[in-house]
């Protein structure tokens, strides 16, 4: 009787010692090593791994994002999730059998898992970590049934495609495009073409089908990884085709019959906006009276890009009364086009500096007399405004020799494509590889 209290005691000390090593010990495989084969080795690990999601005495597992600071380790980045130094040490030491950690620069993204005791007690656990280390490559930390730390090195499959948008405008080519696949980098390459032709405000209806093939690098999960280069734009009977000639430094577009599309002059500075006022006599919106508005004025948000419409040397970049941010560019055959309003310049852009047709030169703002965004456009012909809606433009080149019979064999190509709707070229061989443990 007097030997029981101290039994009890020892035994209720023997139960929280059990249960205590349950929550803080690794999961121990249930089965006996000896037990485990080679066929169901992968279907046990997948077992444990999902089960190590709610380990016993934790609770369930908090997604946290974690970003390499400037000047930190990876091991103190992962140390910043919460997790004891001897595990963040051993998630390090996991890493590195497969990756130079040295090489984990600050800015790097990557994802953890973490559970934390139930009640507080005892330090977090690590349950999961994702690092994507190249495009198509990730690295994955997670716990085996047995409670190890497991790495693997996942490279998915890359396909090649050449993918081919057809559709009618929806509200903007712009929309249209970007909701049936094609990337920004396309569609503002499209635009640009389009430009040379139209004036995309004006001239584009609903109706209108457009054309657009391009080039793109994917994974077997569909996560586009690169992107490729615009091929061919098709609008309203206008049909330009990428080719690169022999002796020039870029590719260019051509249509059909090998004429360069690129005509001296772009219709308008921007991928995408609508004319607020035209040029012409108009009651001035802050001043009241009717005077001569010497442009045209295009509605468009804060940072809309503002392109150059042809190649040029920059004359002004500066602060100037009413006009705002203002920019004028000269350009060959006695043109000059202006700028008001803007909200900032482009990289690089000063008196000077050369631009070339397409180039970014500014971004639409509200800077100066201005009753909300908008870019206000001038064009002068030997120092005089002219209304920038009738400036005559020239065509291209054509393509001769062997130039156009290379051409010719390109062009085909791009058809064949276009009939068949696409095409699919893959490139690796992806899969599971297992690299450490």
């Amino acid at each position: 009787m007097r030997l029981a209290p101290h039994i009890f005691t020892a035994c209720a000390a023997l139960a929280v010692a059990m249960l205590a090593g349950r929550v803080y010990q690794p999961v121990r495989a249930e089965v006996p090593v000896a037990a485990v084969s080679a066929e169901n080795i992968s279907e046990l690990e997948a077992q444990a791994i999902a089960a190590a999601g709610t380990p016993v005495g934790m609770d369930a597992p908090e997604a946290i994002p974690v970003q390499i600071r400037k000047g930190e380790t990876f091991e103190q980045a992962v140390r910043r999730t919460g997790i004891p130094a001897e595990e963040a040490r051993a998630v390090t030491q996991t890493i590195a059998n497969a990756y130079d950690v040295n090489e984990l620069r600050a800015g790097l993204r990557f994802e953890t898992a973490i559970a934390q005791p139930r009640g507080g007690r005892g330090g977090a656990r690590l349950i999961g970590l994702t690092m994507r280390t190249g495009p198509a490559s990730q690295l994955t930390v997670s716990r085996t049934f047995d409670g190890a730390l497991r790495l693997r090195a996942i490279e998915e499959k890359v396909t090649h495609e050449t993918v081919v948008v057809r559709s009618a405008v929806k509200g903007s080519i712009f929309a249209t495009a970007r909701q049936s696949g094609a990337n920004a980098q396309v569609i503002r390459k499209a635009t640009q073409l389009f430009a040379h032709k139209f004036d995309l405000d004006r001239d584009i209806r609903a109706s209108d089908e457009f054309v657009l093939v391009f080039s793109q690098t994917v994974t077997e999960s569909g996560r586009v990884v690169e992107s490729g280069e615009l091929l061919y734009a098709e609008l309203k009977g206008h049909v330009f085709y990428r080719f690169k000639p022999a002796n020039s430094a870029e590719a260019q577009y051509f249509d059909a019959s090998g004429k360069n599309m690129r005509s001296t002059f772009m219709r308008t500075p921007l991928d995408r906006a609508r004319v607020s006022s035209s040029y012409g006599f108009r009651q001035h919106p802050i001043s009241g009276y009717r005077r001569m508005h010497q442009g045209i004025d295009f509605a468009a948000p804060t940072g809309t890009p503002v392109l150059a419409p042809a190649d040029g040397v920059v004359v002004e970049a500066r602060r100037w009364g009413g006009y705002g941010n203002w920019l004028r560019i000269r350009h060959a055959n006695g043109l000059e086009t202006g700028y008001a309003h803007l909200s900032r310049y482009g990289s690089g852009i000063r008196a000077g500096v050369r631009v070339r047709q397409g180039q970014v030169v500014a971004y639409v703002g509200s800077t100066g007399a201005s009753t909300g965004p908008h870019l206000h456009y001038e064009i002068w012909q030997n120092g005089r405004r002219i209304n920038p809606s009738g400036v005559k433009t020239q065509e291209g080149t054509i393509l001769g020799g062997a130039d156009l019979a290379a051409f010719r064999a390109e062009k085909t190509r791009i058809d064949r494509v276009i009939l068949s709707g696409g095409e699919q070229r893959p490139t690796t061989a992806g899969g599971l590889r297992r690299v450490g443990t």
